[in-house]
């Protein structure tokens, strides 16, 4: 005969009588009641970058400022040059040549091309040194960073490299009270930000991703 166990809940009610066929008839549901207890969770929409069509290549735009470098010809390189506002730069041997609208990768590879008649195999890196593109491409930080200022947004960028980028917080900031601006389905909405536990403490729950047009608030501290 099999073994039988019964037992009454506390405060009394009715007896409950539990056997070995019963349990083998529940394990299948009870099972499949834990399953969903051990989903993960998906994260943050805080923490998921843009999609892809908001991450492509900034684009040079009039008023930048370009370093250009050619690798063993210093005399090529140039820093600090102004893209004119028809669009165009002149560098040595390479002279009105349009840059508006190319990426910095694009626009090296036309130069090492015009460079080929002159120097043997030459290797180009264009930087954007000044940023002046469209705010829809730029992360924009203000308050109490060290350096407010708008930056150009790079694909995969985060809260952390944006504060490097503005040599982190004055000593009056409230960086835990800090807030990211973003426009989400034409509205605006405001994700809160600890960026002193994220500086100070290393909290990297706290190390978002950015997205384009972000604007990064830093209050200041009353105390």
């Amino acid at each position: 005969m099999p073994k039988v166990t019964s037992f009454r809940p506390c405060g009394g009610g009715s007896l409950f009588v539990w056997s070995p066929g019963i349990w083998r008839r529940l394990l299948p549901i009870l099972i499949a009641l834990a399953i969903p207890a051990c989903t993960v969770a998906p994260p943050p929409a805080s923490l998921i970058a843009p999609p892809a069509d908001a991450t492509a290549a900034y684009r040079i735009g009039p008023g930048d400022a370009l370093s250009i470098s050619v690798y063993g010809a210093p005399d090529l390189s140039v820093k600090g040059l102004p893209v004119r506002p028809d669009g165009r730069i002149s560098t040595p041997l390479v002279p009105d040549l349009r840059a508006v609208g190319k990426t910095p990768s694009e626009l090296g590879k036309e130069i090492a091309a015009r460079l080929r008649k002159y120097v043997k195999d030459p290797q180009v890196t264009v930087m954007v040194d000044t940023f002046n593109g469209p705010l829809d491409r730029s992360i924009r930080i203000i308050g109490q960073a060290t350096v407010p200022e708008t930056i150009p947004y790079v694909d995969g960028m985060t809260l952390l490299d944006v504060m490097v980028a503005v040599k982190g917080l004055t000593p009056y900031a409230a960086g835990n009270s800090a807030k990211i601006i973003r426009k989400e389905n034409g509205k605006e909405v405001a994700i809160p930000v600890r960026i002193g536990a994220l500086l100070n403490g290393g909290d990297m729950s706290q190390n978002v991703a950015m997205h384009p047009g972000d604007v990064v608030v830093i209050p200041e501290s009353w105390f």
